[in-house]
């Protein structure tokens, strides 16, 4: 996973990430694990289009 960009998302929940990122991270040397979005009922198509696009991928 070196040099690969890892972004995390959740399809429900209130909390957060919470210590996700770091949890995940020693399982991925060389990777940079990232937040993202948490993806619930109030997202559009539109604005999921959006988010994507803006990760740069």
């Amino acid at each position: 996973m070196s040099g690969k960009k890892i972004i995390l998302f959740a399809t429900s929940g209130g909390s957060g990430f919470g210590k996700s990122v770091a949890g995940l991270q020693g399982s991925c040397p060389g990777a940079m694990v990232q937040e993202g979005k948490l993806l619930n009922g109030n997202l559009t198509v539109e604005a999921l289009k959006t988010w994507v696009d803006s990760l740069g991928m």
